[in-house]
């Protein structure tokens, strides 16, 4: 298997994985806020990855603090917007990420190959079929469209950003890290009561019901954040921002399918055409790629 195939299936795991994450936080939202799913989630993961943070270098550590900046506002957005829509059109809209990335290098002045044109409206066009649910534009939908937004431009950063880093550990825990620090931040100066009565009552509640729902949190602490960032930072630096965008594109049908099984929501013929699209657009994607050195990073 060459470098670019492994790390094409590496950024498939990495979004199928992404899906069970839809389900996993809307059950969460009932009964939270959405910085504190954040913050749970990325403080679980930089416990864990925190070793690699021992020794590490400081174009790596800072690598991984503009990636988190990014990233942190990401999930805000993406949460938010999750408390106010659909799970399936908060997936449609921010999938239109895998529009992002391409606009970028347009802007920069580097044209999308054709097949990676091709790709992308397959990709539009499945996730139109599979997640569209029509009613009027929401709060909610402008969140998730800020979250779209950023996404891309953290793609097209993190292309660069692990391409010449020296340890991926290391800026995945960096970002890791950045992400839960952020959080905290924002949960203590925005939502924290100042009141001392308010304040016992508040983490009261929130130690009470996180232990309810332990299993959620650790999944997406454990699985869905350490170890898949860590996956996705691998399989990014295998990959260019285009291709990983247009994989990052199956997301919303992996969160229907396992919405499916989660939350007992139906998937349509028309969702089945819309998964058809996505994963033709993943093909296609890959015809004819031209040829690419070699990185400059070996995997850990």
């Amino acid at each position: 298997m060459n470098r670019q195939l492994s790390g094409i299936l590496a950024l498939f795991v990495v979004t199928m994985v992404w899906g069970t994450t839809f389900p996993a936080m809307k059950e969460l939202t009932a009964n939270f806020s959405p910085v504190w799913i954040i913050l749970v989630r990325f403080a679980l993961a930089a416990v864990l990855l925190a070793p690699f943070l021992w020794k590490a270098r400081r174009d790596d550590v800072w690598s991984g603090v503009i990636l988190g900046f990014l990233l942190f506002f990401c999930f805000i957005f993406q949460v938010e917007g999750l408390t106010l829509t659909t799970s399936n059109r908060n997936a449609f809209i921010c999938g239109l990420n895998v529009l992002v990335v391409p606009l970028l290098g347009v802007i920069g002045g580097r044209l999308p190959e054709r097949r990676i044109v091709l790709a992308l409206l397959l990709a539009i066009g499945g996730l139109t079929a599979l997640c569209w649910d029509g009613g009027g534009w929401g709060r909610g939908d402008t969140l998730a469209l800020l979250s779209a937004l950023t996404f891309g431009a953290y793609v097209k950063v993190m292309e660069v950003r692990t391409q010449r880093a020296t340890r991926l550990l290391a800026v995945t825990a960096s970002q890791i890290t950045t992400v839960a620090v952020f959080a905290a931040l924002w949960l203590f100066t925005r939502e924290v009561p100042r009141a001392a009565d308010d304040v016992a009552n508040y983490w009261a509640y929130l130690g009470q019901t996180t232990g309810r729902y332990w299993i959620n949190f650790a999944y997406l602490g454990v699985v869905a954040t350490a170890a898949i960032i860590s996956l996705q930072s691998w399989g990014q630096s295998r990959t260019t921002a285009n291709e990983a965008a247009v994989m990052y594109a199956f997301e919303p049908g992996a969160a229907a399918v396992f919405g499916f099984f989660w939350l007992g929501e139906e998937l349509t013929a028309r969702g089945w055409l819309g998964a058809a699209l996505l994963i033709s657009g993943m093909i296609v994607s890959q015809w004819n790629s031209e040829s690419r050195p070699a990185g400059a990073l070996a995997p850990e």
